[in-house]
């Protein structure tokens, strides 16, 4: 007969254990991602909770905010990991790990004598990922790197931005998430070919590098063409109309138009039909201003649920409100995708905070989320019993040695 347990989806990281040293929002961004799907992650903290650790403001009830966002789903422990003792503990956890995962500059946990070298021989398995903002090796290096940074470096700061005007960073922050991204990913391929080889490995990440990727189609176009894309604002460069246009009321994206003709008599502009000026897509790319300018006039006579409503269902091309943070939470169709969960508020505090769902719908081993930021060093005691097989007053001796919290 089916156990109860094994009629409970399992999620498809169950078993996969994370020993998480990442902090701020990069590498934590990444490791949630694999707490989304069931990876008991453990995250190592300090025993001294600083602003950096926990994370900035703004506070809600006394919380960060900006760490609850990026650390659900997490275990939380407190070691000083700078110790003898510290560090012997760490090893002792490592052991049992799958994943170790850090966000420090390069060489930071090699003076630490927690680097890959020292820890493979604890556990030959080991997958050690290290995430950082220009990688593990060359000129730049041992440089700082935060979002804007990434974005800078990367190329993708040089290409947002209206036409004419200063480089912008993207409004997410995406040169820290895609890094995040780009770490999970990573992980998972490496778990994955430790199955074919028995064997861990060295996970080089960097935020700058995950930039570039994103970057792939301004790249090739200066291999090919010798182009430099810059800032066009949100036009396409090899389509038009594409992007935001002002409405009664709001904004609507119009892209990707496959009927001009029908378009243009839904907007009723059918002059703009057949002016040999936008008759084809690159007549229209070469009078972009005008093209523009015409549907903008015809755009703001009506709202853009009116907008939405005529123009979707004829299906002449792909068209999108432009949705402020909060429309998102009254979206019918966000709300039937279930992607945006309540979850618990942390240190047994009451109430909830709202946060995005895994994207990843998995039909047979869906993501768990659900479960609230960990408590400094709250499961300190438990991850030490099960892991390292401590005994109670073992434990009690490195807290009053100052080793744990």
């Amino acid at each position: 007969m089916t156990s109860p347990d094994r009629l409970a989806p399992l999620a498809p990281l169950s078993g996969i254990r994370v020993l998480d040293f990442t902090w701020a929002l990069a590498g934590p961004f990444g490791t949630m991602q694999l707490a989304d799907l069931g990876a008991e992650v453990v995250k190592v903290e300090y025993p001294e909770n600083d602003e950096k650790q926990r994370g900035f403001g703004p506070y809600y009830e006394g919380v960060s905010t900006f760490f609850f966002s990026a650390n659900r789903g997490k275990r939380g422990i407190c070691v000083d990991f700078k110790t003898d003792e510290g560090r012997e503990l760490i090893k002792r956890l490592v052991r049992e790990a799958d994943v170790l995962t850090h966000n420090f500059r390069p060489g930071a946990m090699e003076r630490a004598g927690l680097g890959f070298e020292e820890l493979r021989n604890e556990n030959p398995m080991l997958i050690y990922a290290a995430l950082s903002g220009f990688g593990q090796t060359g000129p730049y290096s041992p440089m700082a790197a935060v979002d804007a940074v990434a974005q800078a470096m990367g190329g993708t700061m040089g290409l947002n931005g209206e036409r004419g005007g200063p480089p912008m960073r993207v409004g997410v922050s995406i040169g820290d998430m895609v890094g995040g991204l780009y770490l999970a990913l990573g992980i998972l391929a490496a778990l994955r070919a430790r199955e074919l080889t028995g064997r861990g490995q060295f996970l080089d990440v960097a935020l700058m590098e995950a930039q570039m990727a994103l970057c792939e189609n301004a790249i090739v176009r200066h291999s090919a063409f010798g182009e430099n894309p810059t800032r066009q604002g949100s036009r396409h460069a090899l389509l038009a109309p594409f992007g935001p246009f002002e409405t009664k009321d709001g904004w609507v994206v119009i892209a990707n138009v496959k009927e001009w003709e029908l378009f243009c008599a839904l907007i009723d502009r059918d002059d703009m039909a057949f002016d040999e000026r936008f008759a084809t897509n690159r007549a229209r790319l070469e009078n972009i201003d005008a093209l523009e300018a015409g549907l903008t006039e015809a755009l703001r006579k009506k709202t853009t649920e009116e907008w939405f409503e005529i123009i979707e269902p004829a299906n002449v091309c792909a068209i999108g409100k432009v949705n402020s943070i909060a429309n998102l939470f009254d979206d019918p169709h966000v709300a039937a995708r279930n992607m945006l969960v309540d979850v618990p508020m942390p240190y047994g505090k009451e109430g909830t905070l709202k946060l995005p769902n895994s994207p990843m719908h998995l039909s047979e081993t869906p993501t768990q989320v659900g479960k609230p930021m960990p408590e400094h060093g709250g499961d300190t005691d438990d991850v030490l019993r099960v892991w390292a097989g401590l005994e109670s007053e073992t434990i009690a001796a490195l807290r009053e040695r100052g080793v744990i919290k």
